[in-house]
């Protein structure tokens, strides 16, 4: 899962963003590892008490009455994602399901809706060199070159491969 690790480490310090998620994104985030993505239950368990330990402060409780104000999203388990970005005044929800989070549903509440790829490219045109950074420590990280990640990275943001090739 590189596109993830990417991700993660843009939010470490420096950071390039805060992180924001309900338990219930993590308890999906765990159920999706293992049933969709090939992860053995305790790996997926790893993967996301990682995730915990490492964003602790991430983690948003919201009062559930702000799942009211959500109606419009089309998919009703997904209004918990919304509640909490909203409880937390993110600016942004990132996620490959763009068509259950439309914006005119977010626009009410400030919120963008951005794919993963469209993000990382706002990213690189905010903080170009601490991207690199990222991607450099997170290609150390697994004992490879930063073009080895971009490689990996190509089939989930392609636009941002190709926006950092272009560059160098």
């Amino acid at each position: 899962m590189p596109l993830c690790d990417t991700l993660l480490r843009c939010a470490e310090e420096p950071a390039l963003f805060r992180l924001a998620w309900s338990n219930q994104t993590l308890e999906e985030v765990e159920h999706t590892l293992a049933a969709k993505l090939g992860y053995t239950e305790a790996q997926a368990s790893r993967r996301v008490q990682a995730m915990r330990e490492a964003f602790p402060e991430a983690v948003v409780n919201f009062p559930k009455s702000l799942i009211h104000s959500c109606e419009g999203i089309p998919d009703p388990d997904d209004r918990h994602v919304v509640a909490a970005a909203i409880h937390c005044h993110s600016h942004a929800i990132i996620t490959a399901n763009l068509k259950h989070f439309p914006k005119d549903c977010l626009g009410a509440h400030d919120i963008l809706v951005q794919s993963p790829d469209d993000f990382l490219k706002h990213q690189f045109h905010l903080n170009g060199d601490r991207m690199l950074e990222v991607l450099d420590i997170q290609a150390s990280a697994i004992g490879k070159e930063r073009g080895e990640i971009l490689e990996l990275l190509k089939l989930d943001a392609p636009g941002f491969v190709e926006l950092i090739r272009k560059k160098f």
